[in-house]
C-alpha cells in the first residue's frame, strides 16, 4: 500500500511539471528557442513551384537567431564529390538585378568522396534579412557552386541551379550590440 501510495505521488509530481511545458506545445519552444534549424534541399528549376527533388541532396543549418555575429554549423549531404561550395545570404531585390553584387559569403568548403560538407562560422551579417536591401520577411540561404560566387567582391555571377541547394524556408537573424 505505500508503494501505491509513493508512486501516485511520483505520477502526480510528474504531472504538474510535465503538463504544463507539453500544453505549450513544440511551437511555443520553438519560437522561444534560441537556436533556428533551416533545411536547404535540392529543388527542380524546371518546374515554377520548385519543389523539392525526393531523395535529392539536401543540408541542414542550426544557427543562432539572435547575436552580435551570426554564429551557424551547416552540413550538406548528396552533393558532387570534389566539388568546391560556398554558403551564401541570398536577398532579393524588387526586378533581381543579375548578376548579384549583395551576397554574403558565410563560408566554402569541399565535398568529400561521399559528397558531404561541413561548414561552420561566425560573420559579421547584420540583421538577416537586411532590411535595406531585401524585399523579403526573411533571409534565403543557398548552398552554390563556389565557381559562381566572388565572395570578395559579394558577386554571383553563375547560375547552375541543378548543382545548388536551396532553402526550405526563410530565417531571421537580429544582429544585436556586442554589450548585449
Amino acid at each position: 500500500m505505500k508503494s501505491k501510495l509513493i508512486w501516485c505521488a511520483i505520477v502526480v509530481t510528474l504531472m504538474m511539471v510535465a503538463v504544463p511545458v507539453i500544453a505549450k506545445g513544440p511551437a511555443d519552444r520553438a519560437a522561444k528557442s534560441r537556436i533556428g534549424h533551416l533545411y536547404l534541399v535540392e529543388k527542380d528549376h524546371t518546374d515554377p513551384n520548385w519543389p523539392a527533388v525526393p531523395g535529392g541532396a539536401w543540408g541542414k543549418m542550426i544557427y543562432r537567431r539572435s547575436a552580435p555575429r551570426f554564429l551557424f554549423m551547416f552540413n550538406g549531404h548528396g552533393l558532387l564529390p570534389g566539388e568546391d561550395y560556398t554558403l551564401i545570404y541570398y536577398p532579393d531585390k524588387v526586378g533581381n538585378p543579375w548578376p548579384r553584387t549583395d551576397i554574403i559569403c558565410l563560408g566554402d568548403d569541399r565535398a568529400n568522396e561521399d559528397g558531404h560538407v561541413r561548414i561552420r562560422g561566425l560573420v559579421d551579417t547584420g540583421d538577416l534579412p537586411n532590411p535595406g536591401t531585401d524585399i523579403n520577411d526573411g533571409a534565403k540561404i543557398w548552398l552554390v557552386l563556389s565557381d559562381d560566387v566572388d565572395c570578395v567582391e559579394e558577386t554571383m555571377f553563375g547560375w547552375n541551379p541543378a548543382e545548388y541547394l536551396f532553402e526550405h524556408n526563410l530565417i531571421q537573424f537580429d544582429a544585436t550590440d556586442p554589450e548585449e
